[in-house]
């Protein structure tokens, strides 16, 4: 099968689309145009400095640059997480619990991967490594935002009730239970919803790839699969680590409810 190539006019009519929808929501006063076209710029120049700096790795295959290129992806995608919630936690906190749950997952996952599972040769392969690492910071990143965002917001609502149960006798874990079950469950819902419907509902992304670029379909999806099992793996562990740490950073040694640690 040949691969086909895409031309930079393709792209300006894949582009146009976007302008077509920018437009409408200016005329629809939906208010979101500016945020879509900032959108589609960043992710066009974002893709191709990546796909140059993928170039030269895949070169040189030099591990202290593949090193730096996954310490890079993992401060975006801690800030990114940060930005996300509405209540974050104030100073350092902020930005290290969710920076720090996303390295304890996906760094660990993806090495489990390339050292049990595919075994390329050496480990640190660029072809391998960079994407791999890239689908599951991406995907633990939302997990991971949707959990805290949840738990913080929660909290701060139902700050009332938690206290209720402070004085009750409660201990901390106790009193915001539940709290953090919903707000495990909420990371968790975007991915299972990702595999129940794979297949039937969708052709995944990197699936849809791989065909696209010539691989039997066969082959493509025992790659999906291998990717999908690892991504809610990553999730999973990355969401319970930040709730963990949120959940223990909501209260001092007291056992008290410390909301003046959230922004307001």
């Amino acid at each position: 099968m040949t691969l086909i190539t895409l031309t930079p006019f393709d792209l300006a009519l894949a582009a146009s689309l976007v302008l077509l929808l920018a437009l409408l929501s200016w005329r629809l006063r939906l208010g979101v145009e500016r945020q879509l076209l900032i959108a589609a710029l960043r992710s066009a120049v974002q893709l191709i400095l990546i796909g140059f700096v993928l170039k030269l790795l895949f070169a040189q295959s030099n591990p202290l640059f593949i090193g730096l290129l996954a310490l890079l992806m993992l401060s975006v995608a801690g800030y990114e997480v940060m930005s996300r919630q509405q209540r974050r936690f104030t100073g350092l906190w902020g930005y290290g619990i969710g920076a720090l749950s996303m390295f304890l997952s996906s760094f660990s996952v993806a090495l489990i991967t390339l050292w049990v599972i595919l075994q390329p040769a050496p480990w640190y392969t660029p072809q391998y490594a960079i994407p791999l690492l890239g689908m599951l910071l991406g995907n633990t990143m939302t997990g991971i935002a949707l959990s805290l965002d949840n738990l913080t917001r929660t909290a701060w609502d139902k700050r009332q009730q938690i206290e209720a149960q402070l004085l009750l006798g409660y201990d901390a874990q106790e009193a915001i239970s539940s709290i953090r079950r919903d707000a495990l469950r909420s990371g968790l819902i975007p991915i299972i919803n990702s595999m129940a419907a794979a297949g039937i509902v969708s052709l995944p992304g990197m699936m849809t790839g791989q065909i696209l670029a010539g691989s039997p379909p066969l082959e493509a999806a025992k790659y999906q699969l291998l990717i999908m099992f690892l991504i809610a793996s990553g999730t999973g562990l990355g969401s319970m680590a930040a709730i963990w740490s949120g959940s223990k950073r909501l209260f001092d040694e007291r056992q008290r409810l410390r909301l003046d640690r959230l922004t307001k």
